[in-house]
């Protein structure tokens, strides 16, 4: 019996990947291909670059797997020694995990124990992973919790403040979601029952909504005042892909607990939550651990990938690259009436498509998306709807591969037809 994938896996494009370098994919016909996708935002530094392949490989010689409960090891040592030099201030102690979904879930069960409190407040839109407890929390799209209920309890969600979805202003949109979430304490959770406030700085699978500073001020007041804490999820917007090392620092945040995950590595899965001393201690003895957390090829890979980001500057490239690929996006946009928001951060930015009828108009950006794969261009799709066209390239980007991809993005929208209204 011959063995296949799950036929609901999903592939964006049908490339087979042989090898790549920098923002660059191969394919087994040795076709280049520019990935536009990081890996969903992971490949921070780029497909193999020398620095991580090398530190990779020299590990991979020493010891691969020293489970971080039973022995530890200086790879682990060295990161964590090294993540002081980029976290918040404050947040000084760190735990391991392998995904963004586990470590979603590390800082749920932080939370509910520090403050032995049951409910917590997610955002529409936001994704913060597929395992149950995530899931509960993702709003982002009904295909990550649809057919897998009951979900977990004592999870209620409020608005993120989205002026294309209500068709405001960013200040409109930002007071009704503050005022929606003071409704919420009132009447559904009190805030005598909520631990925390669990949110993306940009909306990721929700379609590349950066929050507002207005915003997450108001949060962190509302916290304040009640003994909530702020969870902030940067699994897809930290080490540098907004321009800034982390999202929040866009908008002056200041969380109690950070999620990271994607970049931290260039493609090595590990991911972990970091806390003060004084909240990571109030975790219960034993709630934190797993098998492959914290293994020592990754990070070793996270170390080199830090050292790569820090030594060739790329969060400015980051802002630089990102500000020349808005403005490409934007004149694309401003010469066709379906492309109604180019929006994001850094090298974060999505392209929205609506019809006529001003509805969200997934079928156009899919096959956007499909016609900018066959041309050399790999991008992925998000939204609620799939509306949005999302381009993600790597942190090691340059000039003259935005400039590429953006008139790939050209041809390949006007080589797209307008869609039916209503479809």
């Amino acid at each position: 019996m011959a063995t296949t994938l799950s036929p609901v896996l999903r592939q964006a494009t049908g490339v087979v990947a042989a090898r790549g370098e920098g923002a660059l994919i191969f394919d087994e016909e040795d076709r280049r291909y520019l990935d536009f996708t990081a890996g969903i935002g992971v490949t921070s530094t780029g497909h193999c670059h020398p620095r991580v392949v090398a530190a990779a490989q020299e590990q991979v010689g020493r010891i691969i797997h020293a489970q971080y409960t039973t022995v530890m090891h200086r790879p682990l040592l060295t990161l964590v020694e090294r993540m002081g030099e980029v976290l918040p201030a404050g947040l000084d102690r760190m735990f391991f995990a392998n995904s963004g979904s586990e470590a979603v879930e590390a800082a749920l069960r932080l939370v509910r124990q520090a403050t032995g409190r049951p409910n917590v407040v997610a955002f529409h839109g936001g994704f913060h992973g597929r395992t149950v407890a995530a899931a509960s929390m993702t709003s982002s799209g009904t295909r990550f919790r649809a057919g897998f209920a009951p979900l977990m309890a004592g999870v209620h969600l409020a608005p993120f403040p989205n002026p294309t979805h209500y068709g405001w202003t960013q200040e409109e949109a930002t007071r009704f979601a503050l005022r929606e979430l003071d409704h919420l304490l009132q009447t559904v959770s009190a805030p005598a029952d909520t631990a925390a406030f669990v949110v993306e700085p940009v909306l990721g699978e929700g379609g590349y909504v950066p929050a507002s500073t207005e915003f997450l001020a108001g949060l962190r007041e509302r916290a304040d005042r009640h003994g909530i804490l702020l969870v902030v999820d940067e699994v897809q917007t930290g080490w540098g892909r907004t321009g800034r090392f982390w999202g929040h620092d866009h908008f002056d945040g200041r969380p109690d607990v950070l999620v990271t995950a994607k970049g931290l590595a260039s493609g090595f899965p590990l991911s972990g939550i970091a806390a003060s001393e004084e909240l990571m201690s109030r975790a219960w003895p034993g709630s934190q651990g797993g098998t492959y957390g914290a293994n020592a090829v990754a990070c070793a890979a996270a170390v080199a990938t830090l050292e790569v980001i820090q030594g060739e500057g790329l969060v400015d490239n980051a802002a630089v690259r990102g500000e020349q690929l808005r403005a490409g996006l934007e004149k694309v946009a401003a010469d066709d009436p379906r492309i109604t928001d180019v929006r994001g951060l850094g090298l974060m930015l999505g392209a929205e498509f609506r019809d006529v009828d001003g509805e969200p108009d997934a079928a156009t950006a899919a096959a956007a998306q499909q016609e900018a794969a066959r041309r050399g261009l790999l991008l992925l799709t998000c939204g609620a709807w799939g509306q949005v066209v999302r381009f993600i390239p790597a942190l090691v980007v340059d000039e003259a591969l935005v400039a590429e991809a953006l008139g790939i993005w050209r041809e390949s929208v006007a080589a797209v037809g307008v869609a039916p209204a209503g479809s």
